[in-house]
Protein backbone atom coordinates (compact mmCIF):
# COMPACT_ATOMS: atom_id res chain seq x y z
CA UNK A 1 0.00 0.00 0.00
CA UNK A 2 1.70 3.34 -1.15
CA UNK A 3 1.71 6.24 0.86
CA UNK A 4 -0.03 9.37 -1.19
CA UNK A 5 1.57 12.47 -1.77
CA UNK A 6 -1.66 14.17 -3.15
CA UNK A 7 -4.94 14.05 -2.70
CA UNK A 8 -7.14 16.31 -5.78
CA UNK A 9 -10.77 16.80 -4.97
CA UNK A 10 -12.88 17.76 -7.67
CA UNK A 11 -16.12 19.64 -6.96
CA UNK A 12 -17.82 19.40 -10.53
CA UNK A 13 -16.45 15.99 -10.34
CA UNK A 14 -17.42 14.81 -6.96
CA UNK A 15 -14.54 12.72 -6.94
CA UNK A 16 -10.85 12.25 -4.62
CA UNK A 17 -8.23 11.20 -6.83
CA UNK A 18 -5.41 9.69 -4.81
CA UNK A 19 -1.49 10.32 -6.37
CA UNK A 20 1.24 8.57 -5.65
CA UNK A 21 5.01 9.32 -7.44
CA UNK A 22 3.30 11.28 -9.57
CA UNK A 23 0.96 7.93 -10.95
CA UNK A 24 -2.69 8.34 -10.10
CA UNK A 25 -3.46 5.17 -7.72
CA UNK A 26 -7.27 5.95 -6.24
CA UNK A 27 -9.97 7.48 -7.51
CA UNK A 28 -13.35 7.52 -4.70
CA UNK A 29 -16.48 9.15 -4.94
CA UNK A 30 -17.29 12.05 -2.91
CA UNK A 31 -20.04 14.39 -1.32
CA UNK A 32 -19.57 17.99 -1.17
CA UNK A 33 -20.88 21.35 0.13
CA UNK A 34 -24.71 21.88 -0.87
CA UNK A 35 -24.07 25.47 -0.83
CA UNK A 36 -21.09 24.63 -3.55
CA UNK A 37 -17.77 26.61 -2.71
CA UNK A 38 -16.93 28.73 -0.93
CA UNK A 39 -14.50 30.18 1.83
CA UNK A 40 -16.36 32.07 4.32
CA UNK A 41 -16.80 31.14 8.03
CA UNK A 42 -19.92 30.06 8.37
CA UNK A 43 -21.15 29.73 4.70
CA UNK A 44 -21.60 25.78 4.60
CA UNK A 45 -19.59 25.73 1.64
CA UNK A 46 -16.65 23.68 0.10
CA UNK A 47 -13.25 25.63 0.30
CA UNK A 48 -10.98 25.81 -2.86
CA UNK A 49 -7.89 26.01 -2.87
CA UNK A 50 -4.06 24.43 -1.73
CA UNK A 51 -4.58 22.55 1.51
CA UNK A 52 -2.58 20.00 3.81
CA UNK A 53 -4.00 17.69 6.30
CA UNK A 54 -3.73 18.93 9.64
CA UNK A 55 -4.27 16.21 11.67
CA UNK A 56 -5.35 12.62 11.48
CA UNK A 57 -8.06 11.62 13.88
CA UNK A 58 -9.69 8.22 15.37
CA UNK A 59 -7.12 5.48 14.28
CA UNK A 60 -7.95 2.22 15.75
CA UNK A 61 -11.98 3.11 15.89
CA UNK A 62 -14.48 1.08 14.56
CA UNK A 63 -15.86 1.16 11.42
CA UNK A 64 -19.06 4.01 11.65
CA UNK A 65 -17.52 5.21 15.02
CA UNK A 66 -19.47 8.56 15.43
CA UNK A 67 -17.14 11.10 15.79
CA UNK A 68 -18.03 14.63 17.92
CA UNK A 69 -16.01 17.28 18.39
CA UNK A 70 -13.03 15.74 16.95
CA UNK A 71 -13.85 12.96 19.83
CA UNK A 72 -15.17 9.40 20.13
CA UNK A 73 -18.68 9.26 21.44
CA UNK A 74 -18.20 5.51 22.12
CA UNK A 75 -21.39 5.06 19.65
CA UNK A 76 -21.22 2.89 16.34
CA UNK A 77 -23.51 4.02 13.69
CA UNK A 78 -26.68 2.27 13.21
CA UNK A 79 -29.55 2.93 11.32
CA UNK A 80 -31.41 2.76 14.65
CA UNK A 81 -29.20 5.11 16.02
CA UNK A 82 -29.70 7.55 12.81
CA UNK A 83 -33.15 7.32 13.40
CA UNK A 84 -33.00 8.52 17.29
CA UNK A 85 -30.90 11.90 15.95
CA UNK A 86 -32.78 12.99 12.63
CA UNK A 87 -31.16 15.65 11.01
CA UNK A 88 -27.87 15.22 12.59
CA UNK A 89 -24.40 15.81 10.19
CA UNK A 90 -22.75 12.41 10.86
CA UNK A 91 -18.90 12.18 11.08
CA UNK A 92 -17.96 8.95 10.81
CA UNK A 93 -15.01 6.59 11.64
CA UNK A 94 -11.82 9.18 10.82
CA UNK A 95 -11.32 12.67 10.14
CA UNK A 96 -8.54 14.23 8.35
CA UNK A 97 -8.63 17.80 9.68
CA UNK A 98 -8.00 20.59 6.38
CA UNK A 99 -5.48 23.55 7.00
CA UNK A 100 -5.14 25.58 3.96
CA UNK A 101 -2.29 27.16 2.42
CA UNK A 102 -2.97 29.83 0.68
CA UNK A 103 -3.52 33.28 3.12
CA UNK A 104 -6.46 35.42 2.51
CA UNK A 105 -7.89 32.93 0.63
CA UNK A 106 -8.42 29.55 2.52
CA UNK A 107 -6.13 30.41 5.38
CA UNK A 108 -6.40 32.86 8.65
CA UNK A 109 -9.58 35.22 8.94
CA UNK A 110 -12.80 34.75 8.33
CA UNK A 111 -11.29 32.14 5.63
CA UNK A 112 -9.50 29.77 7.23
CA UNK A 113 -10.16 26.18 6.51
CA UNK A 114 -8.67 24.93 9.71
CA UNK A 115 -10.76 27.27 12.17
CA UNK A 116 -14.17 26.38 10.15
CA UNK A 117 -13.62 22.41 11.12
CA UNK A 118 -12.79 21.23 7.03
CA UNK A 119 -12.37 17.29 7.37
CA UNK A 120 -12.37 14.89 5.42
CA UNK A 121 -14.67 11.94 7.17
CA UNK A 122 -16.48 8.71 6.91
CA UNK A 123 -20.73 9.47 6.41
CA UNK A 124 -23.40 6.65 6.73
CA UNK A 125 -23.60 3.71 3.55
CA UNK A 126 -27.34 5.45 3.00
CA UNK A 127 -26.07 9.00 2.35
CA UNK A 128 -25.56 9.49 -1.46
CA UNK A 129 -22.58 10.55 -2.84
CA UNK A 130 -21.71 11.86 -5.98
CA UNK A 131 -23.79 14.75 -5.24
CA UNK A 132 -23.10 17.73 -3.33
CA UNK A 133 -24.74 17.40 0.07
CA UNK A 134 -21.99 17.93 2.91
CA UNK A 135 -22.31 21.49 5.37
CA UNK A 136 -18.48 22.44 3.89
CA UNK A 137 -16.99 19.00 4.65
CA UNK A 138 -16.05 16.29 2.25
CA UNK A 139 -17.64 13.23 2.87
CA UNK A 140 -16.46 9.71 1.89
CA UNK A 141 -18.03 6.18 2.13
CA UNK A 142 -16.80 4.54 5.47
CA UNK A 143 -14.89 1.96 4.01
CA UNK A 144 -13.17 4.04 1.55
CA UNK A 145 -11.95 6.33 4.14
CA UNK A 146 -10.48 3.33 5.98
CA UNK A 147 -8.39 2.77 2.43
CA UNK A 148 -7.53 6.04 2.52
CA UNK A 149 -6.63 6.82 6.17
CA UNK A 150 -3.06 4.90 6.29
CA UNK A 151 -1.72 6.24 3.24
CA UNK A 152 -2.23 9.93 3.74
CA UNK A 153 0.61 11.72 6.39
CA UNK A 154 0.47 14.10 8.22
CA UNK A 155 1.31 17.74 5.63
CA UNK A 156 0.29 15.58 2.65
CA UNK A 157 -0.93 18.15 0.31
CA UNK A 158 -4.89 18.27 -0.76
CA UNK A 159 -5.84 20.85 -3.46
CA UNK A 160 -9.61 21.09 -3.98
CA UNK A 161 -11.05 22.74 -7.05
CA UNK A 162 -14.31 23.44 -8.90
CA UNK A 163 -12.87 22.22 -12.13
CA UNK A 164 -13.07 18.47 -13.53
CA UNK A 165 -9.91 16.55 -12.64
CA UNK A 166 -6.89 17.50 -15.35
CA UNK A 167 -6.14 14.90 -18.08
CA UNK A 168 -3.44 13.22 -16.48
CA UNK A 169 -5.38 12.53 -13.08
CA UNK A 170 -8.25 10.54 -15.45
CA UNK A 171 -5.50 8.03 -16.73
CA UNK A 172 -5.99 4.64 -15.67
CA UNK A 173 -5.15 3.79 -11.92
CA UNK A 174 -1.56 2.61 -11.50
Amino acid sequence: MRTLDLLHISLADQRLYGVADGQLVLRLPVSTALNGPGERNGSGCTPRGRHQVRARIGEGLPLGAVLRGRRWTGEVWTPELHAQHPGRDWILTRILWLSGCEPGRNRLGEVDTFRRYIYLHGTPDTEPLGIPLSHGCIRLRNADLLELFPRVPVHCPVNIEEAPCPQWLTAPLA
